[in-house]
Parts: structure tokens; sequence; C-alpha cells
């Protein structure tokens, strides 16, 4: 069995390509693909090759870990069947290209443990799932009262603080195209905010310089979240840290519970994906809709439609 799918042959070279896809087992599924999303983080840095080489990393690779689709094959052990909309947090199952994220193909396999059901009123937002547990996944230990960065993660964390009833943060935007879109809390430039005592601060503007900055806006003994990629060193001054007993953790991958949780939220509305996804493209355009979402700021979520794929 074989599929078409996006495949980065080196940094920088995308095309579209057929694969060889791996023979399903008891445990898999066989998804045909609806929608997938392209990370500016994580896919970014495989475009540019700047990705540090984690295991299972190289090229050529079929990149992508935000995908909806539908059952077509369920295996006997896999729990799940045909028919059923569900979430892809990307798939391993090809034998010719390497698929360490593997979303962004026609049809994938993987097993049915990791293919999560999602409403049908969800449609292509359900791209969205991964961005949304990683934003739980990173609030999980405590409620940040700023936000450095009002892209699509920002957002969601900054909708997530609200849907779990904490007090609405403020979100630093030195963008003004991206400052509007707040639902239930407010979006600054850094630069009009002259509050220094933030008790928590997630940043997720993959900026490897900000560190100071928000250093010297925490409280004392407060705590900086890093949730965005970093992939140059991170550094920042030790006596204003040291003053206040600052505290810094790194929000790494989200967890099954982390989707549960946000699942939970969106079914229960208190969590809303709209107004996420500013960029629609079929599949067949593919390399340019990347260049697009890694180029155009106005973009903030770009997805592929596979769907009038022949």
């Amino acid at each position: 069995m074989n599929t078409v799918a996006v495949v980065l042959r080196e940094p920088e070279q995308l095309e579209l390509a057929r694969v060889t896809l791996a023979e399903p087992g008891a445990a898999d599924v066989v998804v045909d693909v609806e929608w997938s999303g392209i990370s500016t983080g994580t896919e970014r840095l495989l475009w540019t090759g700047k990705m540090p080489m984690f295991p299972g990393m190289g090229y050529p690779l079929v990149p992508g870990y935000e995908t909806v689709g539908r059952v077509r094959e369920a295996g006997s052990d896999s729990g799940r069947q045909v028919g059923e909309r569900v979430f892809v947090p990307g798939s391993k199952g090809f034998s010719d290209v390497r698929g360490l994220f593997g979303g962004a193909a026609q049809r994938v396999i993987l097993p049915g443990a990791r293919a999560t059901p999602i409403a049908e009123s969800l449609g292509d937002a359900g791209v969205l799932l991964a961005l949304a547990a990683t934003a739980q996944h990173a609030i999980a230990p405590g409620m940040p009262d700023l936000i450095v960065g009002h892209g699509v993660l920002g957002r969601l964390i900054a909708r997530l603080v609200v849907a779990h009833g904490a007090p609405a943060p403020t979100v630093w935007e030195v963008n003004p195209a991206r400052a509007e879109g707040a639902i239930g809390y407010s979006v600054i430039d850094p630069a009009k905010d002259e509050r220094r005592n933030y008790r928590c601060i997630c940043d997720v503007s993959g900026s490897p310089d900000a560190l100071d900055t928000q250093i010297a806006r925490l409280a004392p003994g407060g705590e900086i979240i890093l949730a965005g990629f970093y992939s140059a060193p991170l550094s920042f001054s030790f006596p204003p840290a040291f003053m206040r007993e600052a505290r810094i953790r790194i929000a790494a991958e989200w967890q099954p519970a982390d989707l549960v949780t946000v699942t939970a939220l969106l079914d229960r509305g208190a969590l809303s994906l709209d107004g996420l996804i500013t960029h629609r493209v079929p599949a067949s355009d593919a390399a340019g809709a990347y260049r697009t979402a890694f180029e155009d700021p106005a973009c903030l979520k770009m997805i592929l439609d596979w769907r009038d794929m022949p």
C-alpha cells in the first residue's frame, strides 16, 4: 500500500511524493486524512535544518503531527471503528521515508491507541488539538498571569486560563497585526506595560533573548515557563534573577492527560478553537503553503485539505 505525502528531502526542499506504507497490524488503524496542520515552531526547524538531532530525526521525512481523518481500516485489537473521525498526532507507518512526525499524508497508519475520536462538529479545527494539549501541559502546574506572544499557542494558553476559571491573563504582542482576536483577556505592547510583579510568565515567543526582560517583570519567587522551542542557547543575567529568587520551568511535549482535559473543556463549551485557522490550502499546493506558513506574519495557522487529492 502507498500514499501521497509531503516529503522534506532535505532542508528547504519539499515536495509531494508517493511513499510506501508499512503493513498494518492487529493493533493498528488506517486513516484517510482530511486535514493536516503546519506547525510554525517544530516544522519550521525541520524546514530550515535547525532541528536538533532527536532519536529518529533525519531526511527524507514526512512532517506533521496535527492531523484529522476517518478510520478506513481498524485492526481487531485497535479499539477503533471504521468511519470514526479521529485526531492523529503523527505516524511512523512508512517504510521508505522517516516518520518521526509523519502526519502530512493522504493516508496514515498508526496504533489505534494513538488515534483519538473527536466530535464531528470540530471539523478541520480538530488539527488544533495538539497545540491545545501543548498549551494545557504548559499551564497545568500553575496558571500564568502574563503570556509573551499572541500566536496560536499564546492564544490557546490565554483561552485555557480563562476556561479554567483563573483570572484573565495579560498578553504581550509587539506586532499590531497580531494584537487582535483576544477573547476574555487583554493584549498590549510590552513597552506600554509598567507592571513588575507578575507571578507567572509563560513565554511562547521562541526568542532566546527575552529572559532578562521577563525576569525584570517578575514578583519575588515568580516563575517563567518556557513553552516555546528554542534552537539557540538561552542566557540571562544572574543578579536580577537571584534577587527575585526566580524559577524557570520548561514545558515539553503534551501527554495523553492533557488531551483528555482539553477535549472535556471543548465538549462542555468552556474552550473555543474558533478564529485560529487563518489559511486553508489544497494539499496539492503544499510547497507554497509551507512557505506562507513560515514567512507570512498574517498566517496564524495553515492547514492542508487532503479531501480532493486523487
